[in-house]
């Protein structure tokens, strides 16, 4: 059996120096353009007097993720090659980024401006997800279509986005208050994604060619990547994944709050990143745990990780604030596991079982149903879940003013003094009831994942009497092709 992995994994090629780079620069700069802005954007709204808007300007990117994608793909599949179409669409992001980082905070807090910017400015924000959600299956199928050995070679290139997204975040956090002062409220972050963005546009125009694999007049090809469902092995994988994606929106809502509220940290964004850092560390040795253990397991090992992390969250929720710190903190680091075993490997899945001329519009599928509606449905579930969980109290009222500096090309650097106003009520939550809901969900997932999935390449089908047939039928010639990208292993 070692044998077989070691001779069929020597069939591929090593992935060349240049090509690696080349895309390892496109996933570090898709990353860097996300990370950039987003992590501190509740900040900047709340200094533009828009944090009545916050939850619905940030539903924007799911909004877009439901939208654009399938289509964007089919065109990637029909019409356009990839590096083209992602050199336009960041070209355009830059703008409209630029554009958000040019409205000004509402210095007097007129209701009637307020609410104007916060149209505004939503609008914009939803333009540019249709924009930029999409790039994120563009790039996947970029990196896919050039590497030798999709299991093998794209952690190695996805790792790169994750340290993009650190960088960025480091230096927003570390470089931009030299010029902006406290860089989370001022509108140096969108400045660096547009740049950043633009940087891409330009950039890609150097990747490899990857043409459109569709053929005029056939089926659309996100139409084919629907039907894709209809393989019991894609269904379970999809349905699961929308599960896990749902109570993943809780992490991403709610965990900063939670760490400051009940655990007392204060450098939220420093402290979130342990789980960046866990991710990078851990990414590259996916392709050993995907040839040992085989995809399933893989996949299931993520999900456990995802209920095991919400469970310790539950149970430091019964504890008094402050208490239960480190475990917490230590459990941050599981994200590495939840992520790269999953949504990693996912990517890796979906890549092997789709159709070569549909791939763009499988991953777009993917991207939808996962980083669009389920996030979506999740964002609006965990609101829900929190607000039944947590009870107002009354607090004293604080008025303090605030320095936001921006720059435009239009304007320069400009200082607005801003008076925030606090609520005067604050939130108090039972985080443990909180996070035993979305550990339930995982949980869920997990035990239809393992009862119903099974690997359409496995060759596992059904004898005459309604049984499976036993291991000695499976390694059929086209399972043993399988075993070095992973897809056999221990589900065999």
């Amino acid at each position: 059996m070692a044998n077989a992995d070691t001779a069929a994994a020597s069939q591929a090629p090593p992935l060349a120096l240049g090509p690696r780079l080349n895309l390892s620069v496109m996933m570090f700069l898709e990353f860097a353009v996300w990370g950039a802005w987003f992590s501190v954007l509740g900040n900047r709204l709340t200094a533009m007097g828009l944090s009545d808007s916050i939850g619905r300007i940030f539903g924007t990117m799911a909004l877009g993720t439901i939208v654009a994608p399938l289509f964007i793909g089919q065109v990637a599949d029909r019409y356009f090659s990839s590096e083209k179409l992602m050199a336009l669409l960041h070209l355009i992001g830059a703008g409209l980024l630029y554009w958000m980082a040019a409205i000004p905070p509402v210095v007097d807090r007129d209701p009637a401006l307020v609410a104007a910017t916060a149209s505004k400015f939503y609008w914009i924000a939803l333009t540019y997800a249709l924009i930029y959600s999409p790039t994120l299956a563009l790039s996947n199928s970029i990196a896919f279509t050039h590497v030798p050995d999709g299991t093998r070679d794209f952690p190695g290139l996805r790792v790169l986005g994750t340290i993009g997204w650190i960088a960025a975040g480091m230096t927003v956090g570390l470089v931009l208050p030299m010029f902006f002062g406290d860089s989370k409220i001022s509108n140096g972050p969108l400045l660096l994604a547009a740049g950043l963005s633009a940087l891409l546009g330009i950039y890609s125009f150097l990747l490899p060619h990857t043409p459109p694999k569709g053929k005029a007049g056939e089926a659309l090809p996100f139409l084919r990547a629907v039907r894709l469902l209809r393989e019991p092995s894609f269904a379970v994988f999809f349905g699961v994944s929308f599960i896990i994606t749902i109570v993943l929106a809780f992490y991403y809502n709610y965990t900063g709050l939670y760490l400051e509220k009940h655990l007392g940290v204060r450098d939220v964004a420093s402290t979130m990143t342990i789980g960046q850092w866990s991710e990078m560390l851990l990414l590259p040795f996916l392709p050993v745990f995907l040839r040992r253990m085989g995809m399933k397991w893989v996949l299931a090992m993520g999900m456990l990780a995802w209920g095991l992390r919400y469970g310790l969250f539950a149970l430091g929720g019964s504890y008094a604030v402050g208490a239960f710190y480190w475990p917490i903190i230590l459990c941050l680091t599981l994200h590495g596991v939840c992520y790269d075993f999953f949504f990693a490997a996912g990517f890796i899945h979906v890549d092997n079982e789709s159709p070569s001329d549909i791939k763009g519009s499988a991953q777009a599928l993917f991207v939808f149903l996962t980083y669009g509606l389920a996030m979506w449905l999740g964002s609006e579930l965990s609101n829900v879940v929190f607000d039944k969980t947590t009870r107002m109290e009354p607090v004293a009222v604080e008025s303090k003013a605030v320095v936001v500096r921006d720059w435009t090309f239009a304007t320069g650097w400009v200082d607005y003094a801003v008076t925030n106003q606090s609520n005067d009520k604050t939130p108090v939550t039972d985080w443990m009831r909180f996070w035993s809901v979305p550990s339930i969900g995982v949980l869920i997932a997990l035990l239809l994942f393992v009862a119903f999935f099974r690997l359409r390449t496995a060759g596992v089908g059904a004898d005459k009497e309604g049984g499976w047939k036993s291991s000695g039928d499976v390694y059929s010639e086209e399972h043993q092709s399988h075993i070095p990208s992973g897809e056999a292993g221990v589900d065999a």
